[in-house]
């Protein structure tokens, strides 16, 4: 099964994640405008009471803002834009933030953390195509059957909340039914990961840690800074924070107060998407400033403009195709020379 048409519009194959906090619209124009489908939580756009809906002021400004653009470029129009839905208990807004969604038409809707057939039907009322972000089989099996378009798989090294599974191991169950739209979400931040998610069966990679690092990305420059000068080993999974485990900085945690090797564990009936008076999600003080990353930070290493890390993304993913046209002869795969010239053809 191919892409539906909304995910091809793109640069290179990619979608960036939707980024608690740190996604905002000034992050997803920039996105879109590079070439790759930018993203964002609308539990970001938040308002104190008697404020009007910031949620409809953002989309607002990204249809807009898109729509100029494409009507200046149009042999290089923007890639599109999609917002993702938190579908859990608590979170009280999903039923307002569904129905703004539905007014402005958005063309791509990521679940998460709950798999709610009204909220697809919602998204296919308007043409919308679903994504659901998934851990493991049994919950990518219940988002299809529930009417998902699509699949996220969040696997072992993803910022944010994250599976434990490999990525070899999670696409594989995953495609062994689903020929449907497939990203893989895991430590990629560069270009040679995408080709690799493709080549394991994932149609799409979907980069979130990298887009922290950005000029555009709403991240204090301590978060930024501390994004470009660690790796791997300074990324802690853990399920302290919100009851659901995921990947943070370390050095954050330690500056926190806390040991980051005696975390106390937590459960996912804590997790919570209540807002305060103020429109924020409550959480203790001595958590503020503890930061999510993925484990693919170590190619990080300057905070750069949105679009230039789109473009060194698309250098990096071409490059490692040469790399295997040159190791693999096309003598050998004929089906190989074909994804070359495709290739070729899409880089322009």
């Amino acid at each position: 099964m191919s892409l539906p048409p909304i995910l091809q519009r793109t640069r290179i194959p990619v979608m960036a994640s939707p980024l608690f906090i740190v996604s905002g619209p000034e992050l997803v124009i920039a996105q879109c405008k590079a070439g790759v489908i930018g993203s964002f939580p609308a539990l970001n756009a938040r308002e104190k009471e008697g404020e009007p809906n910031m949620l409809d002021i953002w989309l607002t400004r990204i249809n807009e803002e898109l729509d100029r653009h494409n009507q200046a470029n149009p042999d290089a129009p923007a890639a599109p834009y999609a917002v993702n839905q938190i579908v859990h208990k608590s979170n009280v807004r999903l039923d307002r933030d569904v129905e703004m969604c539905v007014k402005h038409k958005v063309p791509v809707w990521i679940t998460s953390l709950g798999a709610r057939t009204e909220v697809y039907d919602a998204a296919h009322s308007v043409g919308g195509v679903v994504v659901h972000d998934v851990i493991n089989n049994h919950f990518a099996h219940k988002a299809i059957m529930k009417g998902a378009d699509g699949l996220v798989a969040v696997a072992a090294g993803a910022g944010g909340h994250a599976g434990a599974q490999s990525p070899l191991a999670l696409i594989r169950e995953i495609r062994e039914w689903f020929d449907g739209p497939l990203l893989l979400s895991g430590a990629i931040s560069k270009g040679d990961s995408i080709l690799a998610a493709q080549a394991m069966g994932a149609d799409m990679g979907y980069v979130g840690t990298a887009f922290i690092a950005t000029d555009e990305a709403n991240a204090v420059p301590g978060y930024k800074d501390m994004i470009t000068r660690h790796g791997a080993s300074d990324i802690v999974y853990t399920n302290t924070f919100t009851g659901v485990h995921g990947n943070y900085l370390r050095p954050s945690i330690a500056a926190a107060g806390l040991d980051p090797d005696n975390l106390e564990g937590s459960d996912p009936s804590k997790m919570s998407f209540t807002l305060n008076a103020e429109g924020e999600r409550p959480k203790p003080k001595k958590w503020k400033d503890i930061w999510g990353a993925g484990q693919g930070i170590g190619p990080i290493d300057e905070v750069v403009p949105t679009a230039e890390l789109v473009a060194r993304l698309e250098r990096e993913y071409f490059e490692a195709i040469a790399r295997l046209n040159a190791t693999v002869p096309q003598a050998a795969n004929p089906g190989y020379g074909r994804l070359l010239k495709a290739s070729a053809a899409a880089a322009g």
